[in-house]
């Protein structure tokens, strides 16, 4: 892959996974974001690629390991974030969020094929975990509904519509909710992520 892109928030007490709040506090949720974060990281900077980049809003902090370079998010929706994250990169690049601490090199090295156009990584709950575009066009993106049940479904639809042959990566599911968390670190017992909850459950 030519480029991989994770687009983050920086793991902040009451802006980080605010929907683990409660049963955390948020310290609680802020500390799970970073780690998830970090695993992230940790896969992409394990998995071929000629760029790695991370497309931030906040500040770089201790979770961000070498080689990957940072640009601000910019204004505006989910889509429109993710459209001006396209629009820094050149040739195949595949765009991910901070909310899969399960993803592993493996998942991510999809080395281009002849007359593939595009990769998606379906989420469980409806959304989409990874949107990878041989040719980044912030077009593909731009006005997709977010955060919605449907929101795969119209991602997916618009990649079609454009004449772009897909290839579907591994539904996973993104830690939205305490009961997400408990299962992602129940399958990746070995993440920083998983780590981190035993902490908290065990009262630390």
């Amino acid at each position: 892959m030519a480029t991989l892109v994770v687009i983050a928030k920086e793991p902040v007490p009451g802006r980080a996974k605010t929907r683990l709040c409660p049963p955390f506090t948020p310290q609680q949720a802020a500390d799970l974001a970073a780690a998830a974060l970090a695993d992230t990281l940790a896969a992409v900077a394990a998995t071929p690629a000629d760029r790695r980049l991370l497309v931030l809003d906040g500040a770089p902090g201790a979770w961000l390991p070498p080689g990957i370079d940072v640009v601000p998010q910019v204004a505006g929706g989910l889509d429109q974030r993710l459209a001006a994250a396209f629009g820094h990169c050149d040739g195949p690049t595949l765009l991910i969020g901070m909310d899969t601490p399960q993803v592993t090199p493996a998942l991510l090295h999809t080395a281009p094929e002849p007359g593939t156009g595009a990769w998606f990584g379906p989420a469980a709950d409806g959304g989409f975990w990874a949107l990878g575009l041989a040719e980044p066009d912030p077009d593909l993106v731009r006005g997709v509904p977010m955060s919605t049940p449907y929101t795969g479904r119209a991602q997916r639809d618009r990649l079609t519509a454009a004449g772009l042959t897909v290839r579907d990566l591994p539904v996973l599911r993104d830690v939205d909710t305490a009961a997400d968390a408990a299962w992602v670190a129940a399958r990746a017992p070995g993440t920083r992520f998983a780590t981190a909850l035993a902490h908290l459950r065990a009262g630390g």
